[in-house]
């Protein structure tokens, strides 16, 4: 089973609008609903593919009831720590015509410390998953600190952590060496203080972090897939060229597919050419639908991976075919 841990959920409210024109009177023409948050996105891509999985996290109010309605009618299972203040509300505005996506997120309801230790007292009762996703922002007044004790704390019970947030959680948070990271381009850069504008400096970014402790870093790039990195081996996934839809959820679905092969001791290889899949998949969606098991099966045969071969005079990658499974 795969845990995910959403501290800040969200009600996302999906409107589409044809033709976005800033400063004028907007109508949408279509408005769709969706949970939200990074662990319950994970979540639901995951039981899209048909595994088990269980959405952890803090609820409150009338919205946090229509978040638990929303996943009951996706048949996801979840254990949710009720809190008093309301859950917050996302707004994702899709222009039909460009496709352009703009997402307003709010900072989200004030824990309190009841509140909170409640939370944690269910998570320490997880009983033994095979992994933990954990990620998204936190509510405004809970301690900067908290993942990186919730990753200590799994650690020593030996569960794995894959672990993707941003900003300040992620400084905190990686200090505490959690099994995986996936930051994208801008996030990774930030973490490390500078800019990563070439491939080669994209692999050295990811080793230079398992060599800090992390046991595997994948930085995801968009379009061009992602470049990770374990203590024995850097792998790079890259899709096909797709007609993009909508982008927002993709790098949870990229996450899903990463944790969908780790957990039961698949490869990195292998981990890496799903999430791709499923990253890829959820980008022929509009809005925030996610990816579809469908699509990923028919994307698979199509992600291009590929091995780094480090000698002492050679650092190139060679292609690693794909075999049906």
């Amino acid at each position: 089973m795969i845990a995910t841990i959403t501290l800040n959920p969200s009600l996302d409210e999906d409107i589409f609008v044809d033709g976005l024109v800033l400063d004028e009177a907007n109508r949408w023409v279509r408005l769709r609903r969706y949970p939200g948050g990074k662990g319950i996105d994970v979540s639901r891509a995951i039981h899209e593919m048909g595994d088990m999985t269980v959405a952890y996290g803090l609820i409150g109010g009338p919205v946090g009831r229509i978040v638990e309605i929303l996943l009951d009618e996706e048949g996801v299972l979840y254990s949710f720590t009720p809190i008093e203040q309301e859950t917050r509300t996302n707004f994702i505005i899709t222009d039909t015509r460009s496709l352009n996506q703009t997402r307003i997120d709010a900072p989200g309801p004030h824990v309190s410390r009841r509140e909170l230790e409640r939370f944690l007292k269910k998570i320490r009762k997880i009983p033994s998953p095979d992994l933990v996703a954990i990620g998204g922002s936190m509510p405004p007044n809970v301690p900067i600190s908290l993942y990186a004790e919730i990753i200590k704390e799994y650690k020593k019970r030996g569960i794995r952590t894959i672990f993707d947030t941003e900003g300040q959680w992620l400084d905190e948070g990686v200090k505490a060496k959690p099994y995986l990271i996936k930051p994208n381009l801008r996030e990774a850069a930030r973490l490390l203080g500078r800019k990563l504008d070439s491939e080669e400096e994209i692999i050295r970014a990811t080793r230079e972090l398992v060599k800090d402790g992390i046991e595997i870093a994948v930085i995801s790039r968009g379009k061009d897939g992602v470049i990770a990195a374990s203590k024995t081996d850097v792998i790079k996934a890259i899709p096909p060229t797709v007609r993009v839809r909508g982008t927002v959820g993709a790098g949870d679905c990229t996450v899903a597919g990463l944790a969908l092969k780790l957990a039961y001791g698949g490869s990195l290889i292998e981990a890496c050419r799903l999430g791709v899949a499923m990253g890829t998949a959820c980008v022929l969606r509009p809005g925030v639908e996610l990816c579809r098991k469908l699509d990923v099966e028919k994307l698979l045969p199509q992600i291009k991976v590929y091995k780094m071969v480090i000698g002492q005079d050679t650092k190139t990658f060679v292609p690693i075919s794909y075999v049906p499974k």
